[in-house]
């Protein structure tokens, strides 16, 4: 019996390249003539109005659908010439509506643990001493420590945001995928995501990360470049500061707004004609 060959990511190139990428359901195109590369260490966000396309996108890059034309590699495989169950190992996945593992009856940190097995159920005989210790730094990184013993059940929803990204960061990914992580948070709890996301930055330069939003006060100031989406095809990608201009976001979202950046941060509003 051969024994199988599991696929090791492939360091040497980009973390993401979508070439010609279309998805159709049905005879319905999502999205047509995607070109995007996404390198280690770089930080990108994903702009566009609702059922622009964005989280097909995603989707792709995240090895969870397959593109109905052109070619996508993630970690130097290409989709469809490997067996992605094992590329996926190294893809980190947080979404606004994701559920927490068994989060009715554990605490924080034994949510976190289960990211290191990928299990719905804590695998208590996976974890020693040094994979425990992990989840309690990665608590700590995202400012979660003092609920390292709460019942997620009776956590807030910035908490839960949180405790979902830290759970993502167990198994060291190389690549993090975030769907529109600030979806229903308070200011609160959204600037709470936002301070661990740069917290991140600094711990784990190389990260590449992708973070898909529709505001740009949800931008951290950490982010390194910016693609727009607009009926599911880009618009610009690139340097966020010279891609996030007052006409690339109108162009973007059909609508004049213009951007303001104030330490670090940014916001934009909609251009009231009189």
């Amino acid at each position: 019996m051969n024994k199988p060959v599991f696929v090791q990511p492939n360091l040497d190139g980009p973390a993401v390249e979508l070439s010609g990428v279309e998805v159709h359901v049905g005879r319905v195109p999502l999205v047509s003539d995607v070109d995007w590369r996404v390198d280690y260490g770089q930080r990108w966000v994903v702009l566009g109005r609702n059922g622009a396309g964005k989280s097909t996108i995603l989707s792709v890059a995240s090895t969870q659908r397959f593109p109905s034309a052109g070619t996508a590699v993630v970690l130097g495989h290409r989709m469809g010439a490997v067996d992605l169950r094992d590329v996926r190992t190294h893809i980190g996945f947080v979404g606004a509506n994701q559920r927490l593992p068994d989060a009715e009856h554990h605490d924080a940190h034994t949510v976190v643990l289960t990211g290191y097995s990928g299990s719905v159920l804590p695998l208590w005989d996976r974890y020693d001493d040094a994979i425990r210790e992990r989840a309690s730094k990665l608590l700590e990184l995202v400012g979660c420590t003092e609920l390292r013993d709460r019942p997620v059940r009776v956590c807030s929803q910035g908490e839960r945001a949180r405790v979902r990204l830290a759970r993502a960061l167990m198994a060291d990914p190389l690549l993090l995928l975030l769907d529109e992580p600030f979806a229903g948070l308070d200011l609160p709890g959204r600037e709470d995501l936002l301070m661990a996301l740069e917290n991140l930055t600094l711990a784990q330069p190389e990260l590449a990360t992708v973070t898909v939003t529709h505001h740009l006060e949800e931008i951290p100031a950490t982010a390194t470049h910016a693609l727009m989406v607009r009926r599911g095809r880009i618009t610009a990608a690139g340097p966020i500061d010279e891609v996030l201009t007052d006409d690339g976001l109108s162009a973007c979202y059909e609508r004049d707004v213009e951007i303001h950046r104030i330490n670090g941060r940014w916001a934009a509003h909609a251009v009231r004609r009189s």
